[in-house]
């Protein structure tokens, strides 16, 4: 295993920058995910990293070892694919074993790693037929057994179950978390599923618009995400946003204007460069129905999901936010109701998108 880490990397096709300047710092057995909307780089980025793509300035470097001008056979990382590319004509076990094969691996040594890959996802029974005979999740696990014999530094993982169907999605994301824990290897893992991103990663790179918005652990990106835009994609449902009205004072601390009432806050007066253009952000579990809350609406929308109820409110000034309520919660539309912001997760963006969040 190995650092991976990419210094000022960029790709374009043509006159079309696909990314710009990307560094980051990928350290030995983690599991990174690449996140953000369609068309932002992040699957590019994971091609060039496996040398499927060019890269048109900067740097990658695996271990002490700079790849970005070496092919992708020696670089020491495996590719799992969204379509899993499996040959039709192959068995599952000569599938396993094809690339080893091709660079003249001993025998007795694909044996070995074959069989070690099959018993460890399971697929033992499986060895002997194929891809046609195979379920799509047993394909996926083909795929990823494809790329454990291969014993590679890091695994480059592209959407690799978009193809599933939900409940398989969610079987196959835990095997796959397991699989990280039993073995340690470095794993990067491409997605627009913040389900997935939030549950599998070690860190999360949230990317937009050709660049890096964020670095950080899951519930980092969570609660103190660095951008509107991250506040905005990560969590579901989304962040609720207010056009803040004015800025007033208690004690340091800033007193939002907004949704037609006061909401108190734990951020520093001191750490705003202004009290002009800014928004409000606080997301649907930090808003919950309280008697005597600062924001007062009528709930318009109730969605029952069993150990919690979220509660669409058009408030007095006429935005509409989502709240939460109790899992037993009786309230209807129609109903009146006063919603309070928890004011240690409440969160301020400026005319940029820039965040401030509570100290």
């Amino acid at each position: 295993m190995a650092d991976i880490v990419l210094n000022e990397v960029s790709k374009s096709y043509g006159t079309v920058q696909v990314l710009d300047s990307v560094s980051m710092h990928i350290r030995s057995g983690e599991f990174i995910v690449f996140l953000g909307p369609s068309g932002c780089g992040k699957s590019t980025l994971l091609r060039m990293i496996a040398g499927l793509e060019e890269v048109n300035a900067g740097q990658i470097h695996i271990g002490d070892t700079r790849v970005d001008q070496l092919p992708p056979n020696q670089r020491g990382v495996a590719m799992v694919f969204q379509n899993y590319a499996l040959y039709p004509h192959m068995t599952v076990r000569e599938n396993m074993s094809f690339g080893l094969q091709n660079v003249g691996t001993d025998k007795a040594e694909i044996a070995r790693r074959v069989d070690d890959a099959a018993r460890m996802l399971e697929i033992g029974a499986l060895l002997d037929r194929r891809p046609s005979q195979l379920s799509g999740g047993q394909r996926q696990r083909v795929a990823i057994g494809r790329a454990i014999v291969r014993e590679p530094k890091a695994f480059l993982l592209d959407e690799p179950l978009s193809n599933l169907d939900a409940g398989l999605r969610v079987r196959t994301r835990v095997e796959l978390a397991q699989l990280h824990q039993r073995i340690g290897t470095t794993m990067i893992f491409v997605t627009h599923d913040q389900t997935e991103a939030m549950t599998l990663a070690s860190r999360i790179v949230v990317m937009n618009n050709r660049r890096i918005e964020q670095i950080g652990t899951p519930m980092e990106v969570y609660s103190r995400p660095a951008s509107r835009f991250v506040a905005a994609f990560v969590g579901s449902p989304s962040m609720n946003f207010l056009d803040v009205a004015e800025v007033s004072e208690a004690e340091g601390k800033a007193l939002i204007h907004a949704g037609g009432g006061v909401v108190p806050t734990d951020i520093a007066i001191s750490v705003l460069p202004t009290r002009n253009g800014l928004t409000l952000g606080v997301r649907p579990d930090a808003l919950k129905v309280a008697e005597g809350g600062s924001l007062n609406g009528v709930v318009e929308l109730v969605e029952r999901l069993g150990d919690r109820t979220l509660l669409h409110v058009r408030l007095a000034d006429g935005a509409l936010v989502v709240a939460e309520d109790g899992g037993k919660s009786t309230l209807e539309p129609g109903v009146a109701v006063s919603l309070a912001a928890d004011r240690s997760e409440t969160h301020l963006f400026d005319a940029e998108g820039a965040a401030y969040h509570s100290s």
